[in-house]
């Protein structure tokens, strides 16, 4: 009878040593290649050369080694196929039965600051993906094992029934095509990033489990977080959770809302978010002043809420959020005093985010339709306020103009049709997702309230009519700031220059669906 033989070349070596010295226990050959069998030998376990099955040397540096007949008609042989069988003899094919394989670290290799493609490229595996294919689709007969994690399954089924069963072997062969489809997504998306190609005829993209949700937006519903093969820095999948309960769903699509907002501001901000929309922003000399304003913003809808800051959490902010109920805080870092006073409460989520990398945003954003995915650059366009231009007979006065800057860089993070008004330091009034314009400007008035005194207006999108610069200048706004581009504009502006109000046109859109 055949012995049985075992094909083991890891770059990832973590346990090989340990699974290969129970194969051979099991009586099972060991071939290896290169560095493995180095190790594997240096371990005192005996092993067989691939020259020595394919009667051919390594060559090219090692990029041929496994491709040859011998290695793959082992593997893709059919044990129950007669003619299979015969050509296996006639060409002395002695049959894989495991297949340990995992390739070479692309990954790791492209995410280094700098890397040459040169590197790049001698880091795509070919040898690896090939045999593993092969076993995986001969897994009627092949045990394929990519992942570490799964040797000690392996064993156990050896030990027990000498061989593993048919649904395991199913099981890592779906596995494996799930890797190599992974890896083979990462060349082709580094690739084509290389040669510029912005629209591919297919777009091939890859995400790890990073967590099981307990359900999606409603208790009905099942979900998952996955997170881009290559993280983030700054995202709400690279925060670190320090305290609490673990993250919903809901949760980790407001935290992205959250921090989108809080990459706007340099100076001291605090962000306050409820379903998607912020309900409150501010801004100050320090970090407590600036939570001050953004509570003060809407000190009931904070209630529940995400709270996003871009400097630590001293004590004295900590005091504050204490005396609420928050779902989450995330900042760059927590005082010690800070953390023991909010870790308190047990469920609350406390997490870090390293914001050294809010400038990054360079990922797209995709969002799932059914039956396909929407892809697009993010909102992040560099806008300098002197290519903005007052189209009004009333100039902005220098106070106006600051806040209609700062309201502007919150009202496109606002759900459209979006309405924000604002102070230079602190969100006054926000109108979120209405169907028409002129009713979320009646939220945002009415939300703002006395508050509106002084305040400016912004708006994601042109005006398709004057009546929304209408009831704003019968409310006291006397600055307004919008896109512009509608065929009407001038009855806008000509509404603006009736009311005393100042308007300002960027000429850039912020539609936030």
């Amino acid at each position: 009878m055949t012995k049985k033989r075992a094909l083991i070349s890891v770059s990832d070596k973590t346990g090989v040593a340990d699974f290969a010295r129970r194969l051979t226990e099991f009586g099972i050959e060991i071939i290896s290649t290169g560095g493995t069998k180095a190790m594997l030998e240096q371990e005192g376990i005996p092993t067989i050369g691939i020259e020595e099955v394919t009667e051919f040397p390594e060559m090219m540096d090692g990029r041929v080694k496994t491709l040859h007949p011998k290695i793959h008609g082992g593997l893709l042989g059919r044990r129950d196929l007669s003619d299979h069988l015969s050509a296996m003899t006639e060409h002395g094919i002695h049959p894989i039965d495991i297949v340990c394989v995992n390739l070479y670290p692309f990954k790791e290799t492209i995410m280094k600051p700098d890397v040459a493609s040169a590197d790049a490229i001698e880091n795509i595996d070919i040898g690896g993906p090939s045999m593993l294919r092969s076993g995986a689709k001969n897994h009627q007969f092949v045990t394929v094992v990519v992942d570490p994690t799964d040797y000690p399954l392996v064993l156990e089924e050896l030990a027990e029934n000498d061989e593993t069963s048919f649904a395991t072997r199913q099981k890592l062969a779906a596995k494996v095509f799930r890797h190599t489809a992974a890896y083979d997504a990462l060349i082709a998306g580094y690739l084509t990033e290389l040669v510029d190609e912005e629209n591919p005829e297919s777009l091939t993209l890859t995400y790890d489990l990073k967590q099981t949700l307990r359900y999606g937006e409603n208790s009905h519903q099942q979900a998952a977080f996955y997170e881009d093969a290559l993280p983030v820095p700054f995202s709400i999948a690279s925060a670190k959770q320090l305290h609490g309960k673990e993250l919903s769903y809901n949760n980790i699509k407001d935290g992205d809302a959250a921090i989108r907002i809080a990459r706007e501001f340099n100076q001291p901000a605090v962000v306050a978010v409820k379903h998607m929309n912020p309900c409150g922003i501010g801004i100050g000399e320090d970090i407590l002043t600036a939570y001050e304003q953004a509570y003060e913003a809407d000190p009931v809808s904070i209630f529940g809420g995400i709270i996003v800051l871009n400097r630590e959490v001293s004590l004295s902010v900590a005091e504050k959020m204490h005396q609420l109920f928050l779902e989450i805080i995330i900042a760059p870092s927590f005082t010690e005093e800070a953390f023991e006073l909010l870790s308190g409460k047990k469920n609350i989520r406390l997490m870090t985010l390293d914001f050294s990398h809010k400038d990054e945003a360079d990922d797209d954003e995709k969002v799932s339709v059914l039956g396909g995915l929407l892809v697009q650059n993010q909102d992040v366009v560099k806008e300098e306020v002197k290519d903005w231009k007052v189209v009004t007979k009333r100039q902005p006065t220098e106070e106006e103009m600051q806040a209609l800057a700062f309201a502007w860089k919150a009202v496109k993070h606002v759900k459209s049709n979006a309405i924000v008004i604002a102070n230079d330091h602190q969100t006054v009034g926000i109108g979120a997702g209405q169907m028409n314009r002129v009713g979320s400007v009646q939220i945002a008035v009415k939300q703002a309230g006395e508050k509106i005194k002084g305040a400016v207006l912004a708006s994601d999108a042109y005006f398709p009519m004057g009546d929304s610069v209408e009831y704003a200048g019968e409310c006291g706004i006397k600055a307004i700031i919008q896109p512009g581009g509608s065929i009407r504009d001038q009855e806008s502006i000509d509404m603006a220059d009736k009311y005393g109000i100042a308007m300002v046109f960027t000429d850039i859109r912020h539609f936030r669906h």
